[in-house]
C-alpha cells in the first residue's frame, strides 16, 4: 500500500465561521467499526493531514489498470451545538492531499433531538459507469432575439447546479461558488496525481465549457432556473458534498479566470471531452490522454491543442463577479503601499477576526512586516504557497473568504 494524505475542514454552515474542536472519526468505508484515526479540529476548523493507506500510485496513471486506484474513508463528524454529520466514500490518492470540507448546520431547537446529515459520495467518473457526454456543437449559434445576453465574459460569484438530467424536475438544485464547482468537477473526472500540465489542461476545458453555458444561458433560454446540470450525458460531473484535492484546487486558485477561444469567436468554447477508454470521441480531448502528453513534457496548451486544433487559445474573462475589489495586476508585498494595498488589509483583518490564528493588521495602506506575516499566515491556514507575497491567488482566495464570512454576496 502507498499513502495519501486527508484534511477535514469544518465550518458552520449558518455564517462559513471555522467550528474548533469538532471531534472527527475516520474510518474505511468496507470496515466502519474499525477506527483509524481520531482528532479535533483546530482554531481554523481544520485538522493536520492525516496520513491514510492509498493504492499504489501507478494505479491512477494507468488507463489500463482496473483495480480502483484511491481507497474510501467515512468521516464522522460531531461539534457541540451542531447536528451530527458523516460522509461516506471520501477518495484518498497515493501521494496527494485530499481535502474534505464538512458544512455543520446548527442545532435549531437541542430539545428536539439530533438529526445526522449524511453524504454518500459515489465513485469516480473514470472508474466507476457514467453516461458518456451527447455530442453538441462547441460555439453556440448567436441568435437577434437575445438567446446570448452577456456583451463579455464575466466570471460568475456561483453557479446553479442542477443535481441530475435537464428534466428531471425532482432534481434539487445547489447554489455553488464557482471555483468551488470547478474544483468538485475536476476532482470527479480526473485524477490529482496526474502531471500538474494535464490537470491544468483539463480545469481549462471544464471551465471553458462552464463559462459557455453562463455566456449563452444556454438552459435558462430552454425555460430552466439553472446554469448547468450534474449529469454526464449534458455537462460535468458534479457531486454534492464530495471531497477535493489540494493540488487541484491550487491550479483553480491560480487560473480561474481563463476559458478557451478560437480567433474571431467571442464567446468561449464548448470543449467538450472523454476518457479515452471506455469511450471514445475523435476531436475531443481524451482525459487519459492528457495524462500521458502530461507525462511526455507537453505543456498545458500543446496538450490542449494536440486534440482541438492549432487555433485554440487561452484567454482570460474581462469581469470576475462578487468580489470587493479587484487584483491590481502586480504582487503586492513589503514596500508597497496606497488604497489596493489598504483594501488587502482590511479584508485581512476582516478575516483574522475569524480564523484567529491570523494576525490581524492595521488598514494604513502600508504593506510592512506586520502584513507579510499576516498573509503568510493566511496562505498556511488556506493551502496556498506561503510566500507572504499577494498574487492573483492569494488576493482572490482572500476576497472569496471575507466575502463569505461577512455575507457581501447576499447584500449585493
Amino acid at each position: 500500500m502507498a499513502q495519501g494524505y486527508l484534511q477535514v475542514d469544518v465550518v458552520s454552515d449558518a455564517n462559513s465561521f471555522p467550528v474548533q474542536d469538532a471531534d472527527i472519526v475516520v474510518t474505511r468505508t468496507e470496515e466502519p467499526d474499525e477506527i483509524i484515526e481520531k482528532t479535533r479540529t483546530n482554531s481554523s476548523g481544520q485538522t493536520e493531514n492525516l496520513p491514510l493507506n492509498a493504492p499504489p500510485l501507478e494505479l491512477s496513471l494507468s488507463p489500463e489498470a482496473t483495480e480502483r486506484p484511491y481507497a474510501e474513508y467515512t468521516i464522522r463528524i460531531t461539534a457541540s451545538g451542531f447536528e451530527p454529520f458523516v460522509v461516506s466514500g471520501t477518495e484518498v490518492l497515493a501521494d496527494v492531499t485530499a481535502i474534505q470540507g464538512i458544512r455543520l448546520r446548527p442545532l435549531s431547537n437541542v430539545l428536539a433531538g439530533e438529526q445526522t446529515e449524511t453524504v454518500m459520495i459515489p465513485d469516480h467518473t473514470l472508474y466507476g459507469d457514467y453516461l458518456p457526454k451527447i455530442a453538441e456543437s462547441e460555439i453556440k449559434p448567436v441568435i437577434e432575439t437575445g438567446e446570448i445576453v452577456l456583451s463579455r465574459v464575466v466570471v460568475p460569484q456561483t453557479i446553479v447546479v442542477h443535481d441530475g438530467a435537464p428534466t428531471n424536475a425532482s432534481a434539487a438544485n445547489y447554489y455553488v461558488p464557482y471555483r468551488d464547482y470547478i474544483k468538485n468537477v475536476a476532482s470527479s473526472e480526473i485524477y490529482a496525481t496526474w502531471p500538474r500540465s494535464a490537470i491544468v489542461a483539463n480545469v481549462l476545458a471544464i471551465m471553458s465549457f462552464t463559462l459557455n453555458r453562463v455566456y449563452t444561458e444556454w438552459y435558462r433560454n430552454q425555460g430552466y432556473d439553472f446554469t448547468i446540470t450534474s449529469s454526464t450525458a449534458y455537462d460535468h460531473k458534479w457531486i454534492y458534498g464530495r471531497n477535493i484535492f489540494e493540488s487541484i484546487s491550487v491550479v483553480v486558485d491560480d487560473i480561474f479566470d481563463n476559458y478557451l477561444s478560437r480567433p474571431g469567436v467571442k464567446q468561449p468554447i464548448l470543449t467538450q471531452y472523454c476518457d479515452g477508454r471506455k469511450v471514445r470521441c475523435p476531436g475531443w480531448m481524451t482525459q487519459w490522454g492528457s495524462c500521458e502528453l502530461g507525462e511526455a513534457g507537453y505543456s498545458p496548451i500543446e496538450i490542449l491543442r494536440n486534440f482541438y486544433g492549432d487555433d485554440m487559445y487561452i484567454n482570460t474573462a474581462e469581469q470576475i463577479s462578487g468580489i470587493p475589489a479587484s487584483w491590481p495586476g502586480y504582487d503586492l508585498k513589503i514596500g508597497a503601499t496606497g488604497d489596493k494595498v489598504r483594501q488587502l488589509q482590511q479584508q485581512l483583518d476582516a478575516v483574522a477576526t475569524v480564523y484567529t490564528a491570523i494576525p490581524r493588521v492595521t488598514p494604513d495602506g502600508i504593506y510592512g512586516s506586520g502584513t507579510e506575516a499576516s498573509v503568510r499566515a493566511f496562505q498556511s491556514v488556506f493551502g496556498l504557497p506561503q510566500t507572504g507575497v499577494v498574487d492573483f491567488a492569494t488576493w482572490y482566495k482572500i476576497s472569496h473568504i471575507y466575502v463569505g464570512i461577512s455575507r457581501i454576496a447576499e447584500l449585493n
